[in-house]
């Protein structure tokens, strides 16, 4: 049986953007993928990030919000970057890992009602998951599970 692929997602703070495609890739990838997430700062995984995973059927609230740091020693096949900020930042990966990169607006700095920002987030959530579905189809080459 082929080794399960690990992917590392990165973003600023580890809270909402990185969570999110960490939640569709467990989600699409299942068994053929170990995946995990983390930030080039720490700042907590964003309730409303959770809340808005739930009603797509996704449960992160068991995630944690951690720094790159803590994997600089562990070997990855993928990079995921989903902002410019980690890009910019992201450390060096000793292996052999593919550094793929895309673009997400920030959906906590969206200001406004309490609907505004859940609009951003659920915006957001469903701009990731295409981007996940994407990766697992195209790049993995792994069937999309319902």
């Amino acid at each position: 049986m082929k080794s399960r692929i690990r992917i590392l997602v990165l973003c600023t703070g580890n809270s909402c953007r990185s969570q999110m495609a960490e939640g569709w890739l467990r989600h699409y990838g299942g068994a053929f993928i170990d995946v995990n997430s983390a930030g080039v700062e720490v700042h907590g995984v964003n309730p409303l990030a959770i809340k808005v995973m739930g009603e797509a059927g996704i449960d992160i609230s068991g995630h944690t919000s951690d720094n790159v740091d803590q994997y600089l020693d562990q070997s990855f096949d993928y990079v995921i970057t989903v902002c410019d900020n980690a890009r910019e930042r992201c450390p060096y990966f000793p292996t052999k890992a593919l550094k793929i990169h895309r673009n997400f607006q920030d959906p906590a700095k969206v200001k406004g009602s309490e609907e505004d920002q859940l609009n951003a987030f659920r915006s957001i959530r469903d701009e990731i998951r295409d981007f996940c579905q994407d990766f697992i189809e195209k790049e993995l080459d792994i069937p999309i599970r319902p």
